[in-house]
């Protein structure tokens, strides 16, 4: 499986940007979908994950209530639509899928996803 991660770019702070995730050569809608992003010096953060079983939401507890995450088994597509954006929001977000019959305990962590995209940018401007 292949991801292609797009959509990142600068933004003001308090503004919105949609990101895409396109994934090819598997079975789209049996992968759990999941985004991830990391701050320069920090560690890999759990952002969302879209669990193909129950069609399962989680949202790591710093974008709750301001990210959306969405998927498109037609166009093989998961967007995270992320809205209030705050400086520290500022990462490279990271497409990751799971073959995997993720719990919840476990879709936060990146060693459950089998796959991973390139990462794109994300720059909040305060």
């Amino acid at each position: 499986v292949q991801l292609q991660a797009s959509g990142g770019g600068l933004v003001q702070a308090g503004g919105s940007l949609r990101l895409s995730c396109t994934a090819s050569g598997g079975t789209f809608s049996r992968l759990n979908m999941a985004w991830f992003r990391q701050a320069p010096g920090k560690e890999r953060e759990f952002v969302a994950v879209y669990r193909t079983r129950g069609s399962f939401i989680y949202y790591g507890d710093s974008v709750k209530g301001r990210f959306t995450i969405s998927r498109d088994n037609t166009k093989n597509s998961v967007y995270p639509q992320m809205t209030s954006l705050k400086a520290e929001d500022t990462a490279v977000y990271y497409c990751a899928a799971s073959r995997l019959g993720l719990i919840t305990s476990e879709v936060r962590r990146g060693d459950n996803y089998d796959f991973w995209g390139q990462g794109t940018q994300v720059t909040v401007s305060s």
